[in-house]
């Protein structure tokens, strides 16, 4: 059971990313409503301040969260949008992938030396520097 590649086309649908916005967005109303005391018993002109207040906010956060997006949407270079992804957007192009077994974890890092053993009569640095 392969599935076909995931390509940046797919990643970009705009039904996907106004979900978003809408998501984030309820998510600032409802803690909005949370904070000001709209679930508990309050008067009601409290209570219309705080739909007000949280509308409000869930109106900014909608805008905020879907500029953003087309925004960082606009780094990607059009002609690279048919491709697949299969690694990392923004790692170099040099460097060694995760998955690749044996590869090191920075380009040029040497292996791990073997642990000194302090017990076995190895002198101390700390005690020997005379500014401790």
């Amino acid at each position: 059971m392969t599935d076909k590649p995931t390509t940046r086309k797919d990643l970009m649908k705009p039904v996907q990313l106004l979900g978003l916005a809408f998501v984030a967005a309820l998510f600032a109303g409802f803690v909005t409503l949370m904070s000001m005391g709209f679930f508990q018993t309050r008067p009601a002109d409290q209570i219309q301040n705080a739909l007000v207040v949280a509308l409000v906010a869930a109106g900014a956060t909608f805008i905020i969260v879907l500029v953003s997006v087309a925004l960082m949407l606009l780094a990607v270079d059009p002609s690279k949008v048919t491709q697949t992804v299969d690694r990392p957007l923004l790692l170099p192009k040099d460097a060694p992938d995760v998955t690749t077994p044996g590869a090191p974890a920075q380009p040029g890092a040497a292996a791990p030396s073997a642990p000194t053993d302090r017990a076995a009569g190895a002198p101390d640095d700390d005690a020997s520097d005379p500014k401790a």
